[in-house]
């Protein structure tokens, strides 16, 4: 059994469970950036890309259940996330997902099932609207396509704890590890501004997708998800009681549950 962590004390501390060895590691250059990757296990490749302010590591729980039913999986670190450097250009979830791009045609991947967390949610589904071919699936959890999804954030002892570690994550992987605020203020910058994606848009996604959403998400609307899963042909929607916009880290048992249950469907 993986530990529950609804409060995140645990995350703050010590991070999510170690990622898995791998020699199957490096930097794709692209567009101004250096956007690093790792590979674990064999079989039908799914890329897991983190929320913002993250990184990899944060699916510590998540890769070892994906390896074990015999898919390759792949991490990203977004750019300026992480290992991923980043130029003066503002972040965009367009340009972060030609990076993933990127990195799919550096490993020669044609098609990978996407799970999206947060920030990587919406690169995921971007994905599967500008370049549906090389999507097989797409996991969407915990994030808006326009702006009328998000909540106003009220703060919290568990967002608080959430914010720390990445911080120390940050201080301890970035090529930069002394602009933490200025990068907040950019990702920052991002969120408030993106994305700006209409129903007729989400109308022209045919890949499939799951719309997944925490009981308690701190930042986006129930609404808002059940908008997406009827605006999207053939997406399902999934609610996850008891969690909040953590879900991966508070109760990864049961977010995982969820998750194999997709990428038995879309990789079957």
């Amino acid at each position: 059994m993986l530990p529950n962590d609804d409060d995140l004390e645990n995350f703050e501390a010590h991070g999510a469970a170690p990622l898995p060895v791998t020699s199957d590691q490096g930097y794709v250059d692209h567009d101004g950036a250096r956007i690093w990757f790792a590979t674990y296990g064999a079989g039908s490749p799914v890329i897991l890309l983190h929320g913002g302010l993250g990184h990899s590591g944060n699916w510590g729980y998540q890769v070892p259940m994906v390896v074990g039913l015999g898919r390759r999986v792949i991490l990203i670190d977004s750019r300026g996330h992480g290992r991923s450097t980043r130029n003066l250009r503002p972040f965009t979830y367009e340009l972060m997902a030609s990076d993933v791009l990127a990195v799919m045609d550096a490993l020669h991947l044609e098609k990978a099932a996407v799970v999206g967390w947060s920030d990587g949610a919406c690169i995921a589904l971007v994905l599967a609207m500008q370049a549906p071919a090389r999507i097989a699936g797409v996991f969407f959890f915990g994030c808006n396509m326009d702006p009328s999804g998000t909540k106003e954030i009220i703060p919290s002892p568990t967002i608080d704890r959430c914010f720390s570690r990445h911080a120390k994550d940050y201080a301890a992987l970035s090529a930069t590890p002394d602009q933490f605020m200025a990068f907040v203020d950019a990702v920052g910058l991002m969120m408030k501004t993106e994305p700006n994606y209409t129903a007729s848009d989400l109308a022209d996604i045919h890949t499939p997708v799951a719309i997944v959403q925490s009981e308690h998400d701190e930042f986006i609307k129930l609404e808002h998800a059940k908008y997406l899963a009827g605006s999207i042909p053939g997406a399902e929607l999934f609610l996850l009681p008891g969690v909040s916009h953590f879900a991966p880290l508070q109760r990864p048992e049961q977010f995982n549950g969820v998750m194999r249950s997709f990428l038995d469907k879309v990789l079957a």
